[in-house]
């Protein structure tokens, strides 16, 4: 266990501005062995060991006030965690009544700091709860062939104005990413094939909606400003769209300031075991897409097609045997990937690719509601510049 008098010296490197990796590593993991998280709230003040890089605390950057200050701040909180005080118990008796803050004399990092506390959340995650959803599978021609009841976990996160976002729970495992040389319309691409194995996390069960991208554009600018109305096809339930890379990446960094939780676009690999669901065919409920599994894009004469020429509300179709919705067609979905030829040299471990490739251009998956079934097949590759916005592109988040 960490004394106090150890946490000094850190204070005293901190002060100083010569603090190291190791430093970071130990405020963080101390933090999260009080309360499973590396971000904690005490009365007005935040601690957060963001990504284990930094330490950001009261407004996020501690460089905003006096380093005595901070070193006083954080010494008596932190020492009052290894004694054993609970984190919760903290917050609800404001346990540290100095606002260091306001001893800066500086009004605007105040209301910055007063700000962030209304919009924070407990950083606790919320609870763990079940529930049951039907997949479906069909066979070459479309028809259904077997229905079976299933069921999941996930959490709701409560946004502000009353919206929520479910986020269900993906059990890690391994699975084969990529189309085998036989699939029909597949890419090379989509090649070769490799075997992945993941740790679990959680996936939004749906594409960000209009209403959740309203919430968190509200929020303050971290590095970019967000339009709250972008989507071409408006409604309250359609997945938000003619949104960027770049815009979707601001949405993530926005709403993990709001919640205390990391939440960040998936790699490729997490979508794609995600979407495929412990299926290797083209598409998690079977060989072939129909209109009555996904929204895509149909070639058709008949006047009463039921293709929808737009976005539909999430979760119109069933989901997929994880209980993820709109996983074909809807929305292309940003992946946090660059782009690359191929998946020759590709990770092995879920996380994003971000070396080798072309940084300027991003992947996303899924095909959309314009896009013809080969496009919406689970191993369907397709990039972008990240400054492109489109009525085809939108995304959804995933936290781990």
């Amino acid at each position: 266990m960490t004394t106090s008098d150890e946490l000094v010296g850190i204070f005293d490197r901190i002060r100083d501005g010569i603090q190291d990796d190791k430093d970071i590593l130990l405020l963080g993991q101390l933090l999260k062995n009080s309360n499973n998280q590396k971000v904690l709230q005490v009365g007005k003040n935040i601690i957060n060991i963001a990504d284990g890089k930094d330490i950001h605390i009261g407004d996020r950057t501690y460089y905003n006030t006096d380093a005595q200050t901070i070193k006083a701040v954080i010494q008596e909180v932190l020492t009052e965690l290894i004694h054993g005080i609970n984190p919760e118990k903290i917050l609800q008796e404001n346990y540290v009544k100095t606002n260091f803050l306001s001893q800066t004399g500086n009004e605007d990092l105040l209301e910055k700091s007063n700000l962030q506390k209304q919009q924070s959340t407990p950083s606790i995650l919320p609870a763990i709860t079940q529930f049951e959803f039907e997949v479906i599978t069909v066979d070459i021609q479309g028809i259904e062939t077997k229905r079976c009841l299933k069921q999941a976990e996930y959490f709701i996160e409560n946004l502000l104005d009353g919206i929520v976002l479910e986020m269900v729970s993906i059990a890690g495992g391994k699975f084969q990413m990529g189309a085998p040389q036989g699939e029909y319309q597949s890419l090379e691409d989509e090649r070769p094939q490799h075997i992945v194995t993941l740790n679990p996390f959680f996936m939004g069960k749906y594409p960000i909606t209009q209403a959740q991208w309203r919430v968190i554009a509200k929020l303050p600018k971290i590095k970019r400003c967000l339009k709250l109305e972008p989507s071409c096809f408006k409604g309250d339930n359609f997945p938000v769209e003619r949104v960027s890379w770049y815009d979707a990446q601001e949405f993530c960094e926005r709403l993990s300031r709001e919640t205390g939780r990391k939440y960040h676009l998936p790699s490729e690999a997490k979508w794609e075991y995600a979407c495929r669901a412990q299926t290797s065919t083209p598409f998690h409920f079977g060989k072939i897409i129909t209109p009555n599994l996904a929204n895509h894009f149909v070639q058709s004469e008949n006047i009463n097609s039921i293709f929808q020429q737009q976005t539909t509300e999430v979760g119109s179709f069933l989901p997929n045997a994880f209980g993820i919705c709109d996983m074909h067609g809807l929305v292309w979905e940003w992946c946090a990937d660059c782009e690359h030829e191929d998946y020759q040299g590709a990770p092995l471990d879920g996380s994003s690719w971000l070396n080798d490739g072309n940084s300027e251009y991003r992947i996303l998956r899924g095909g959309s509601w314009d896009s013809p079934p080969n496009l919406c097949r689970s191993a369907s590759r397709f990039s972008e510049n990240s400054s492109v916005s489109d009525k085809e592109f939108g995304f959804r988040v995933v936290c781990s």
